[in-house]
C-alpha cells in the first residue's frame, strides 16, 4: 500500500532548520544571531534562581501529579491577569477577562484562533507585515483567511504609521487585527503610547478585533510598562484577545509556560467565552503542563521570588541594549557615514538589520554568523566574545 506517498515533504521550520544547521557548523568561532533566545555574555541559557527557588519547594511539598483543570492551574491564571492588567484593574475585578493557562504563548494563539473560526466564522486576520512566520501559519490552520498591513519603513528602519491606520480604517467590522504588545518580532520596532492612542479608537470605530502577542514583557522598558497596550485597550472598554508567554521573561523556554486571556464586555461574556474556550482545549490538547503553573505562580506570587525575578529581567533587557549600543559603535567605526541609528531605537531581543538575503548568505558561509534570511538579527545572541567578529563580518558585506 502506498497510503502516504502523495504527502509533501516538510521543508522544516526556517528559523529552527537554521539552528540545525549551525549546531552541524564545525568551525569554532560560529556565531549563532538566528534563533529567538536570551544567551548571558557567557552564550548560555540561564537559569534564574527565582525559578530554581520554585522548582526546590515543588519538590519538597511532593504533590501529586493530577491533570490540572482545562483552564489550567487558578493560581496561575489570577497571576497572569494581574501581571497583565494589575491586580486592582477594573477589568480584573469585575471578572471580565476569561483566561486560560496554554501550552506556551503559541498555545494560546492557536486555541484563540479556533475559537474566532468557530464562533465568528467570516472574520479574517490582519498581521503586520512583516511578522513571525508562525502567526500566519497557526492562523491559516485554523482556517481563517490571512491578510498583511502595512507596518516596517525599510527606508527609515521605522514604522510605517500612517499606512497601518490608512488600512485598518478601510477592514470589514470583526476582522482580526494581530498586535504585537511590545518588541516587536521580526523588526523590533513598536508603536508609542501615542500611537497605540491613536490606534485605539479605530479599533474601536471599526469594530475590529485586536489580538495582542506578548512574548517579551520586560524586554522592552520593564514589566510594567511593556503592558502599556493591554492596560489601554482593556481601559478604553475594547474586547480582544492577548497570548502571553514566560518562555523569555523567566528562561522555561521547555516548560512551555503560556496563556490566553479574553477581555470581555462583562464578566458574563467572560464566563461563556472562558467555557467555549475549554471546549476548544478538550478538542485539542485537553489540559495544560502540571510543572509550569508551578514554576509561573510561584515566581509571580510570592515576594521574594517575584523580586528576583524583576531582578534577573531588568539585567537580561539591559545587557540587550548594552548589545545594541555596542554594536552600533563598532558598526559605525566600521562603516562610517551608514547609518545604523535602527540599532538604538528598536527594542528587544530583534532588530531588521536591512540586510538582503545575499548578504545574509554570505555572513553564513564566509564568516559563520548565522542570521534569518530577512536580516533580522537576535541581538540577545551577542556577547562581549563574539561582538567584534560580528560587527566586522556585518561591516565586510554591507
Amino acid at each position: 500500500m502506498t497510503l502516504f506517498s502523495h504527502l509533501e515533504p516538510y521543508a522544516g521550520d526556517p528559523i529552527l532548520s537554521l539552528n540545525d544547521a549551525f549546531q552541524k557548523d564545525q568551525r569554532t568561532d560560529k556565531v549563532n544571531l538566528s534563533i529567538g533566545i536570551y544567551f548571558d555574555d557567557a552564550g548560555r541559557i540561564p537559569v534564574l534562581d527565582c525559578v530554581r527557588q520554585a522548582e526546590t519547594q515543588m519538590l519538597a511539598e511532593a504533590g501529586t501529579k493530577s491533570y490540572l483543570p482545562i483552564e489550567g492551574s487558578a493560581a496561575m491564571r489570577s497571576a497572569v491577569q494581574a501581571l497583565l492588567f494589575g491586580a486592582t484593574h477594573e477589568a480584573v475585578v469585575s471578572q471580565r477577562i476569561a483566561t486560560l493557562q496554554t501550552i506556551g504563548s503559541s498555545g494560546g494563539l492557536k486555541v484563540g484562533a479556533d475559537f474566532i473560526k468557530r464562533w465568528l466564522p467570516g472574520s479574517a486576520a490582519w498581521v503586520s507585515d512583516p511578522t513571525w512566520d508562525n502567526h500566519r501559519a497557526m492562523f491559516e490552520g485554523a482556517g481563517i483567511a490571512v491578510h498583511t498591513y502595512p507596518y516596517h519603513d525599510a527606508a527609515t528602519g521605522g514604522l510605517r504609521f500612517d499606512a497601518m491606520l490608512a488600512t485598518l480604517q478601510a477592514l470589514p467590522p470583526r476582522s482580526v487585527v494581530l498586535l504585537h504588545a511590545c518588541c516587536h518580532n521580526p523588526t523590533g520596532v513598536d508603536l508609542s503610547p501615542a500611537q497605540w492612542a491613536q490606534l485605539i479608537p479605530v479599533l474601536q470605530e471599526r469594530a475590529l478585533l485586536p489580538y495582542l502577542d506578548l512574548a517579551y514583557q520586560g524586554y522592552g522598558d520593564g514589566i510594567e510598562e511593556d503592558a502599556f497596550a493591554a492596560r489601554a485597550l482593556a481601559a478604553a472598554g475594547q474586547s480582544f484577545f492577548i497570548a502571553n508567554s514566560f518562555s523569555k521573561s523567566m528562561s522555561v523556554y521547555g516548560e512551555r509556560a503560556g496563556a490566553l486571556s479574553v477581555v470581555c464586555g462583562s464578566a458574563a461574556e467572560a464566563e461563556l467565552v472562558l467555557g467555549q474556550l475549554k471546549a476548544t482545549v478538550r478538542r485539542n490538547y485537553s489540559s495544560p503542563g502540571i510543572h509550569a503553573a508551578g514554576i509561573v505562580s510561584r515566581v509571580l506570587g510570592e515576594p521574594a521570588l517575584r523580586s528576583s525575578w524583576e531582578a534577573d529581567v531588568a539585567a537580561m533587557r539591559e545587557r540587550i541594549q548594552g548589545m545594541r549600543r555596542s554594536l552600533h559603535t563598532r558598526l559605525t567605526a566600521l562603516r562610517p557615514g551608514h547609518d545604523f541609528g535602527y540599532l538604538l531605537s528598536q527594542r528587544g531581543m530583534f532588530s531588521y538589520t536591512g540586510l538582503s538575503t545575499a548578504q545574509v548568505d554570505r555572513l553564513r558561509a564566509d564568516f559563520g554568523v548565522y542570521l534569518v534570511r530577512s536580516g533580522r538579527i537576535c541581538v540577545a545572541g551577542l556577547n562581549s566574545g563574539n561582538l567584534e567578529r560580528t560587527a566586522a563580518a556585518m561591516a565586510a558585506v554591507i
